[in-house]
């Protein structure tokens, strides 16, 4: 493969993955567009006893889900996928017994997102449910609590998580990400010690992902 590992590229994803052989990275952990429109207003979260919503900026790229192709360039690529958003995308892959649900904890009355989110996974495993905080300005630990920086951010630890179940526990070492965004994925694989590659479309995601990533402390525990 052309590219190196350990790095963030600033480029569309298909183009990426048409250049790399069968199944070379162990495992596909990745939050796609789910097609909602999650960032055309830019500003998300907030509400009167919350404070003020803040302003990601508007973007255009949750218009529309991947393409057919993607996914099956995804599924080429690696041995095993963690699809976040898999119920959006259902005509795009296959039926499993092994889904990942993340409970939120998002119980506030006028809440207007969902308080769990569902992850579609390739694992002949049964079905997993993490339980993570994680509610507009309220997460699970606060006194370390993560800057928000995109609309739709997974929470690192949840990540971490995820990948110690099946990743560490499986021997992988070589993680792919194809929809970057502020670099989640990248930054809990390089707090675990996991090689990673990822792409994501928008400078602005990248350049705020490299940033991140500076901070990171590599750790197997």
């Amino acid at each position: 493969m052309k590219y190196e590992l350990n790095k963030i590229y600033n480029m569309d994803c298909l183009e990426f993955m048409k250049q790399v052989p069968d199944k070379y990275f162990d495992l596909v952990l990745t939050d796609p567009p789910y097609g909602i429109n999650a960032a055309a207003k830019g500003s998300v979260g907030g509400g009167s006893f919350r404070g003020k919503a803040k302003d990601f900026g508007a973007k255009d790229w949750d218009a529309y889900i991947p393409s057919k192709e993607v996914f099956e360039e995804i599924k080429r690529i690696s041995k095993n996928q963690i699809i976040f958003g898999g119920n959006y995308f259902i005509e795009h892959l296959y039926n499993t017994r092994c889904m990942i649900t993340w409970y939120k904890h998002a119980n506030m009355p006028d809440r207007t997102f969902a308080n769990c989110e569902h992850a579609w996974t390739s694992f002949d495993n049964n079905s997993h449910v993490y339980s993570f905080l994680w509610d507009g300005f309220i997460q699970q630990d606060m006194a370390n609590k993560e800057e928000r920086h995109h609309p739709t951010q997974k929470p690192v630890e949840l990540f971490k998580m995820i990948l110690r179940d099946y990743a560490v526990k499986n021997n992988y070492t070589k993680i792919f990400d194809p929809f970057g965004g502020s670099g989640t994925t990248a930054i809990a694989c390089k707090s675990l010690g996991l090689d990673f590659c990822i792409t994501e479309l928008e400078p602005d995601y990248v350049a705020i992902a490299n940033k991140r990533l500076e901070a990171v402390q590599g750790s197997l525990f």
